[in-house]
């Protein structure tokens, strides 16, 4: 889980409400080149069981909390996000899951690539087998 790790965003605190921001490059190890946002999840949904060949991830709380489940092959974690000045960073070949969204919660995530669905491991077992076999 060395790899997997939060990232504190800039905090501008304000009396008219805080303000934080990311940078393409500066505050997150990788140029942004893809970004979307999960809302709308019904209660008891799990999002997105998968991992990516070569893309990275930096998943923010930007309204709400939930949880991300992390597996590298050899560790399983879960990282409870709740904050939108912390981000949680996923490297490629990292199995993650998206859960327990509170009512009204947004999740955004930054990708260091853009779409593309041959990118994607959506099989926990074929995972598995990638991992092995580098």
């Amino acid at each position: 889980m060395e790899k997997v790790r939060l990232i504190q965003l800039p905090k501008i605190p304000d009396p008219r409400g805080n303000l934080s921001f990311i940078q393409n490059g500066q505050n997150i190890p990788f140029e942004i080149a893809r970004v979307y946002w999960i809302y709308d999840v019904p209660g008891g949904e799990i999002r997105h069981g998968h991992a990516f060949h070569s893309s990275q991830e930096l998943i923010v709380a930007l309204s709400g909390s939930f949880d991300v489940i992390i597996d590298d092959g050899n560790e399983r974690k879960t990282y409870h996000l709740n904050r939108s000045y912390t981000g949680l960073l996923v490297p490629p070949m990292t199995w993650r899951s998206i859960e327990n969204f509170s009512t009204n919660s947004v999740a955004m995530v930054l990708a260091s690539t853009p779409y593309n669905p041959d990118d994607y491991i959506l099989d926990p077992d074929e995972f598995r087998v990638n991992l092995n076999n580098k």
